[in-house]
């Protein structure tokens, strides 16, 4: 009796539309608990009597754990299939909350917050789901189908932080944790939707070269001008996301504004995100990539300005919470449709999860400076002008990005 090797087997066999809709509400689950976190600065900060510095470096720690794990997540599913890594993403995630629930001391903060959620949020969060979608689906789906997950996560953005107040308020932040970590449980049946294997010949593009290696994959894409530029450019959008999601609802406060303003401000960035993700997604096969990315970062730096130069109030707080929102995850359908279109898909999440690892160093940064910056200066002032350079920066870095197919002049060797 003959066998054949798991790594050959075709991909696992559902419509596009099951697909899709299995791949959205894994983004929605995973994306509404990370979302919601600011939420839970000034009760644990007051409690503990920590500064805004040591819950920032938790999230910060967060921030860069998932990026640095991106990549080694995207390699193990695009090896070996999706589901193992996300339910093992799932687990880990969970298990952080748990712990951040419990945490008396700063490093108990940092281990689940920071450690355990990071490197679960890089097993289960959007960047697979993607990558799965560009496995799975026909090529004529995975445009809007990068829109739509990216859209999902975004209305998970809008679910979870008013339901995080109201929990904050009736049950407690301990309690609001753990609530959160069970909701993450169906995660782990609903990814065998997201079955994966190896590609057929049948299954690729014409950017995949079946016999190349993993090593060869990386020297490629970093030897590729056009990668390096758009891996650059993604650092900006995750100091701005990171920077906004952590410590808004903060700023808000020290302006006198109510809890609810903070928490809805991040509940209509989500609405609002669904939209742009949705949007940017059709856009993405009707324009070039690169300019619709320029356009979005000039937008956000913008949109940055124009809020903290005009007095705070719930309207315009709401109000920037719409227009930021339409820029939000915008990013991710071009960018991930740049990464495939340069080199297929038999390595996408792997080096997706590269570009998204500098998403996250900027995360990192903007999440970081945002706490040590508050403590020293006693205002966020510095980093949302700092923010405003870099949008504008980003902007300039995605108009030389060349849009087309790595070339190859010779096959490279098994």
């Amino acid at each position: 009796m003959s066998s054949t090797p798991a790594s050959s087997k075709p991909a696992r066999s559902y419509a596009p539309e099951v697909i899709v809709a299995a791949g959205c509400l894994i983004a929605l689950i995973t994306f509404g608990p990370r979302a919601s976190a600011g939420l839970f600065q000034i009760p644990m900060t007051l409690q503990f009597h920590w500064g805004r510095d040591i819950f920032g470096l938790a999230l910060a720690i967060q921030n860069l754990l998932w990026g640095l794990g991106a990549p080694f997540a995207g390699a193990i599913a695009d090896r070996y299939g999706t589901v193992r890594v996300l339910c093992v993403g799932a687990v880990l995630y969970a298990a952080g909350l748990v712990v951040m629930a419990h945490a008396t001391t700063p490093l108990q903060l940092h281990l689940g917050a920071g450690v355990l959620i990071g490197f679960g949020l890089s097993a289960c969060s959007f960047n697979l789901v993607l990558a799965a979608f560009g496995k799975l689906l026909p090529e004529q789906w995975r445009p809007m189908a990068f829109g739509a997950g990216t859209a999902a996560g975004s209305f998970g953005q809008f679910l979870f932080p008013p339901i995080g107040n109201i929990l904050i308020d009736t049950l407690g932040w301990q309690q609001a944790l753990m609530v959160f970590a069970v909701t993450l449980l169906p995660v782990l049946p609903i990814s065998i939707i997201l079955a994966t294997r190896k590609l057929g010949g049948s299954g690729s593009t014409t950017a995949n070269l079946p016999n190349q290696t993993v090593v060869q994959a990386l020297t490629e894409a970093f030897r590729h001008r056009s990668y390096v530029l758009l891996v650059l450019g993604f650092f900006t959008c995750g100091f701005q996301l990171a920077f906004i999601t952590v410590h808004m609802p903060a700023y808000l406060r020290d302006t006198g504004l109510p809890a609810w303003v903070g928490g809805w401000t991040l509940a209509v960035i989500g609405l609002a995100n669904a939209v742009g993700s949705l949007s940017s997604g059709w856009l993405s096969t009707r324009m070039p990539k690169r300019h619709l990315l320029a356009w979005i970062y000039l937008g956000r730096a913008v949109a940055i300005a124009a809020f903290i130069l005009i007095p705070p109030s719930p309207l315009t707080a709401l109000t920037f919470g719409v227009v930021i929102g339409l820029f939000w995850l915008s990013t991710v359908p071009p960018t991930s449709s740049l990464v495939m279109l340069m080199f297929g898909t038999k390595y996408m999440a792997m080096l997706y999860g590269f570009a998204f690892f500098s998403h996250q160093v900027g995360g990192f940064l903007g999440v970081w400076l945002g706490g040590v910056l508050y403590e020293t200066m006693g205002n966020y002032q510095f980093v949302w002008w700092l923010s405003v350079a870099l949008g504008v920066a980003s902007a300039l870095i995605n108009l030389p990005i060349v849009e087309q197919p790595v070339e190859r002049p010779q096959a490279q060797p098994a």
